[in-house]
């Protein structure tokens, strides 16, 4: 099976800090993603938003890409249908990782898995509103998804009072029978993420704890230090 060489030095970096920039804004998300740059130490992930690239298109991709090499950039695209043609998009405008909702078609996760691979990007699969994620996940393996994402999205953090942090079961399930890269998202922060590579991820998504934070570098420092603790038991 196909390993692009991103999930190779993912794997071998793990556990990995994805920093989500959901802004609007391109000049916000380019400015603290510079910062993070000159601060941050190693492999670190930076995350082109769905709003920001909703907002400021692919281009948003290609500028962050320039502004945190050679660490990769994720383009969030949250792709529901057209799989191929948004991976290549993606991809072509500078993700390294491009994501494709798990609740999607088969052909389509699997379009976007061929067309990410030809390209030489990774593709994940965000298990958002999945009812049966575990489930889900061991079907997304056969289909050439390289990771999968459970995820706590903000409406239901707002309306259930629920993070990502409350799936640790779901987690370490979904780690055991998933033989790619676990991510996980969704109100996560330096006192829940530890327990999230515990449980068996690989990725930690963090978004507002970073880009609400007064000291943001500081903070994703914090993050970082916190799970490479946690990986070492």
């Amino acid at each position: 099976m196909y390993k692009p060489d991103v999930v190779s030095r993912l794997e071998s970096e793990a556990p990995v800090l994805q920093v989500a920039l959901d802004y609007t804004d391109l000049g916000d998300a380019l400015g603290l993603a510079a910062r993070l740059r000159g601060s941050l130490e190693g492999l670190w992930l930076a995350e082109a938003g769905t709003p920001l690239i909703k907002s400021e298109g692919l281009r948003s991709i290609t500028l962050l890409s320039r502004v945190v090499s050679p660490n990769p950039v994720v383009a969030d695209m949250k792709t529901a249908d057209t799989g191929a043609l948004e991976a290549g998009l993606a991809a072509r405008a500078g993700a390294s990782v491009t994501t494709v909702l798990a609740c999607s078609l088969d052909e389509t996760i699997a379009e976007a898995a061929r067309e990410a691979h030809r390209y030489g990007a990774a593709l994940a699969a965000d298990l958002i509103a999945v009812r049966n994620p575990v489930e889900r996940a061991e079907q997304l393996a056969s289909l050439g998804v390289d990771i999968v994402e459970v995820h706590v999205g903000i409406d239901a953090q707002r309306a259930l009072g629920m993070t990502a942090a409350d799936l640790r079961e779901a987690v370490r399930r979904i780690a055991e029978r998933f033989p790619g890269l676990v991510a996980v998202a969704g109100g996560l922060n330096e006192k829940t993420a530890p327990a999230m590579v515990e449980a068996g991820a690989s990725i930690i998504v963090v978004g507002g704890a970073i880009t609400r934070s007064s000291d943001p570098a500081a903070s994703a420092r914090r993050i970082i230090e916190a799970v490479r603790r946690a990986s070492r038991g």
